[in-house]
């Protein structure tokens, strides 16, 4: 097969052939998916009672009730499941999404996933997801539509980058566990999605023919080898289902050659085989392709069913809907089949205590529902709940925090921060100031700060801290005053520079402070890794006069930073998508209420055209299944790539600086069990919710000794890094994070911090024995700040 395409970093150069790998393997031909069937039952591993109450659900149900179990409709919420008024059963109320409860009023915006990462906290992980679960529940909805392992973090230029966590499998895991266990502690269904290798926007859905309806082109096929898929994409959702997260959401590309949501592989074989995964899987709006195919290849719940904006089902109809029972009794589907799709569906429900007491759906939803309006919905829904409650409680004070503890010290030059109470401050950028066009906005904006990227993922503010706000608060106390130019066009005009700012700034202000913006959204890949409006511009107008300028970030991701080297630039600080309260997170951080403690959970390259796994963004053919992308960088994404080509880097992945310092000594490596003698592979063949059970076991201990050698109280991350011996297989990344722990420390403090190291933490996937292996020889064992800048080493064998 032979495909052309261009990539995001030669927009305006011709295309370039690629053909397809040879040597690829992903149990069969590189680009096919091999069929497992049939989908597994569930047994219900750890939720044995719920599953006998979802059983006997089921016992009662009709065909046609059966039909509506599997089938979203029009309704309420983003997503619906109609009621069954005769069994007591209120019906499900699935909501976006990452960093809110999208469709609702008196709602909270959280910081993103990508600050959640940069925090490196698991502590905070856990506390935002609960926080998130309490407004859910509050708003009535039954299913969360988030966390995301997918994307996760192939290409920097990916639209939704910032919805997950990280590009590195082991962060982005935990922060899915942590946030699983998060919301789930409220009774509310958390979904692991997108399942898998969603990892760019652009063909993610079929082309079609707008006249005939007719599809001209298939959507992009994600081909992915097996030690690949497993080592890093399937990763973190490993970590979903051992968290017992409730239900999956399938993808919309192509997997290998297969629609994610009706490929037997990924959904039958890898998740509910291989992973134990007890819940559902339901398919993203609009991914569902087929119905009995669909059905077969393990897909449980089709969303949002009869509603057909993306055109691919129609007006009232869906693939599933009543053509479920059509198939039962024609034969065509196992009536097991379809019990086992309600079993799943239901198990998690009672699991969660769904069936007492759970709160209606807030009728204001539907008032905000512009996904399926009112006059779509052709069924019955309960909306006798109280109007527009107010779920927000105390949760701003977690989100100012970690929009602080999320905020990413790059660059610090002589103490310039924490600031002294400047008298004269200067502020510049389109991206300091309030939004004009509202609180809920879906597409980019000119002027006005960025707190969330747009798509599903966004939020609906109910009221945002500025930095300029916030900065004019704490000028007033310290009597300070405060000169802002908003205009990226009028500051970016090299004219302005040489005038001194012409903009009658009679004395140089003592600090300037430059606000950055960088815009990510659904359905769309970046096409550039600059900042947005001219902001680099921005920089280098107001540096050339101003000796002390400060340069902050509100972006999806990765930027390139071409100033980052310039005299002037004294301080950066990346502070991602932080929520509502935006401006008092950042003032805490340049004023030193908050030592900085965040960490880059990706890598900034020196230049942008340092990046792999581009996206594909065209194809010269006509082929309906021309989009394909070969993962041919295979494990090398991120640090991995940069470390594996010895390529300099301007900031790495787990960089950040502190208002102290800190040492790392003493590092020590052990048998969790001494006296134990540790297989290569796994001897038990049970498999739990999350995989073979004893690839959880922790079978090492490392420790090393943490000081605060400053004088300022602070937190660090120390980060435990692993190198694999030799006898590894081709391809295995020079060093993969195995570890980490934030711990606060006074000055003068030291403490023992603990790295729990997993039998899979140690093991590689072996594609012949079809299991995870640890490679005999010794590995390598290194704590430090961040992946280049490792304080202690040791090394130990493992095997035997």
């Amino acid at each position: 097969m032979l495909s052309s395409f261009l990539s995001v970093a030669a927009f305006a150069a011709s295309a370039s052939a690629i053909v397809q790998p040879a040597n690829y393997t992903i149990l069969g031909q590189y680009g096919n998916s091999p069929p497992v069937y049939p989908s597994p039952h569930t047994n219900g591993i750890g939720w044995e009672a719920a599953l006998d109450k979802a059983k006997a659900f089921v016992a009662q149900l009709t065909p046609q009730e059966k039909d509506d179990m599997v089938t979203g409709t029009p309704g309420p919420c983003v997503g619906n499941i109609v009621p069954i008024p005769r069994l007591g059963f209120n019906g499900l109320c699935l909501q976006d999404g990452p960093l809110a409860i999208r469709v609702a009023d008196y709602a909270s915006v959280f910081p993103a996933g990508v600050s959640t990462a940069a925090t490196f906290d698991r502590k905070l992980m856990y506390r935002r997801g609960v926080d998130m679960g309490a407004e859910f529940r509050g708003k009535g909805s039954q299913i969360a539509l988030t966390p995301v392992a997918g994307p996760l973090g192939r290409s920097a230029y990916a639209g939704r980058n910032w919805e997950g966590f990280s590009p590195d499998p082991y962060l982005t895991g935990v922060a899915m566990e942590e946030s699983i266990m998060g919301i789930q502690s409220n009774g509310v269904q958390a979904t692991a999605k997108h399942w898998v290798g969603n990892e760019q926007e652009t063909q993610r859905n079929p082309t079609y023919n707008s006249t005939t309806d007719q599809i001209i082109q298939e959507s992009l096929s994600a081909n992915i080898d097996d030690r690949t898929m497993h080592e890093l994409y399937m990763w973190p959702f490993a970590n979903a289902v051992k968290a017992g997260v409730a239900s999956f959401m399938c993808s919309y590309q192509r997997l290998n050659g297969s629609y994610a949501c009706e490929n037997s592989k990924a959904n039958n074989g890898l998740l509910k085989g291989e992973l134990g995964f007890q819940g559902y899987v339901m398919s993203d709006w609009g991914g569902t392709h087929s119905g009995v195919s669909s059905i077969e290849g393990g897909l449980d719940m089709d969303m949002p069913g009869g509603l057909g904006i993306y055109g691919l089902e129609f007006g009232n109809n869906s693939y599933f809907g009543g053509n479920v029972s059509t198939a039962v009794a024609n034969g065509t589907i196992p009536v097991s089949r379809v019990d086992d799709m309600v079993i799943r569906i239901m198990t998690p429900y009672y699991f969660l205590g769904q069936d007492n007491d759970f709160p209606l759906v807030d009728p204001s939803s539907g008032d905000l529902n512009t996904f399926s309006p009112r006059n779509t919905w052709f069924r019955d829904f309960n909306l006798n709940g109280t109007r527009s409650r107010d779920v927000r409680d105390n949760h701003a004070a977690l989100i100012r925090e970690m929009g602080a503890a999320a905020t990413v010290l790059l660059k610090n030059v002589n103490n310039t921060l924490p600031l002294n109470a400047p008298k004269s401050i200067g502020i510049f950028g389109n991206d300091a100031a309030d939004i004009p066009t509202g609180p809920y906005n879906q597409q980019n904006y000119e002027y006005g700060t960025l707190v969330a990227g747009g798509g599903s993922g966004t939020g609906r503010l109910t009221y945002i801290v500025t930095p300029l706000d916030a900065m004019k608060a704490q000028a007033a106390k310290d009597g300070a005053i405060i000169q802002y130019y908003l205009n990226n066009t009028l500051i970016a005009d090299t004219n302005w520079a040489t005038t001194n700012g012409g903009l009658t700034i009679p004395t140089t202000p003592e600090v300037c402070l430059v606000f950055l913006k960088t815009w990510a959204e659904e359905a769309a890949d970046r096409t550039t890794l600059d900042s947005d409006w001219m902001g680099n511009e921005v920089v280098d107008s107001v540096a050339a006069w101003c000796p002390n300028t400060v340069v902050v970030m509100h972006s999806s991701g990765i930027n390139n930073l071409p100033w980052a080297s310039h005299p002037n630039v004294t301080a950066i600080l990346s502070a991602h998508f932080p929520g509502q309260e935006s401006g008092n997170s950042l003032v805490d951080v340049l004023y030193g209420a908050v030592n900085p403690s965040a960490k880059l959970p990706y890598t900034i390259a020196l230049d942008k055209d340092d990046y792999n796994g581009l996206p594909i963004t065209a194809v010269n053919s006509n082929d309906p299944n021309a989009w394909q992308a070969y993962f041919t960088e295979k494990l090398e994404i991120d640090y991995r790539y940069f470390d594996a080509q010895n390529m300099s880097v301007l900031y790495e992945f787990g960089y950040g600086l502190s208002y102290t310092t800190f040492s790392l000594a003493d590092i020590s490596i052990s048998k969790a069990d001494p006296t134990s003698s540790i297989a290569a592979m796994p001897t038990a063949a049970d498999t739990v919710p999350g995989g073979k059970a004893e690839l959880w076991d922790i079978i090492y201990n490392v420790t090393a000794t943490l000081t605060n050698t400053g004088s300022v109280a602070g937190a660090q991350v120390p980060q435990l890094y692993v190198s694999f011996p030799d006898t590894a297989p081709a391809g295995t990344p020079p060093k993969q994070l195995r570890g980490f722990e934030k711990v606060y420390l006074e000055p003068g403090e030291s403490q023992t911090v603990s790295f729990g190291v997993m039998r899979r933490d140690l093991s590689y996937w072996d594609i012949v024995s079809q299991e995870w292996v640890i490679p005999t020889g010794f590995f390598g064992f290194s704590v430090g700040f961040s992946s280049r800048d490792m304080k202690v080493n040791g090394e130990a064998a493992v095997v035997g």
